[in-house]
């Protein structure tokens, strides 16, 4: 929530925005999109994406894309599968799309990410892999890479 009083959300919307948060959460796979999502919680998009972003810092749309490149860095470091087969699988419905923002999530393109990720968590544990290797939202992997 913002530092403001007049940022702050509402106790009865943050409860909605948790519910939408939780379902972005069980179902990032499936075809999401902010219409949706503010269906469920019976507000317009506009409404909803104003108090997503005030409550978390983020769009719903950002959220559930980082939602759906966490599976995928889970899916890639695996290396059984191709990035194609990823995007789709974690909902995405362009690849291009999922691999710019894997790209600005993570800092490097998921072709290179499978190919280097699984050898970086050999002997890992499932647990600590996905703590370590957890994407970085609002673009801050690129910022972090320059000096």
């Amino acid at each position: 929530m913002g530092s403001r009083s007049g940022d702050r959300v509402p106790l009865a919307d943050l409860v909605l925005l948790r519910q939408v948060r939780d379902r972005i959460d069980r179902e990032y796979a499936q075809p999401l999109d902010v219409e949706a999502l503010a269906r469920g919680v019976h507000m317009s998009a506009g409404h909803l994406s104003r108090l997503f972003r005030r409550a978390y810092g983020e769009s719903p749309y950002s959220y559930l894309m980082t939602r759906r490149i966490e599976r995928a860095m889970a899916l890639l470091r695996r290396g059984d599968r191709s990035v194609t087969d990823v995007c789709f699988e974690v909902g995405c419905s362009s690849l291009g799309t999922f691999s710019t923002r894997f790209t600005e999530l993570v800092g490097v393109p998921p072709s290179v990410y499978r190919k280097e990720a699984a050898a970086a968590t050999v002997g890992m544990p499932a647990c600590v892999a996905k703590q370590v290797t957890r994407p970085v939202r609002n673009r801050e992997a690129r910022r972090a890479a320059c000096p």
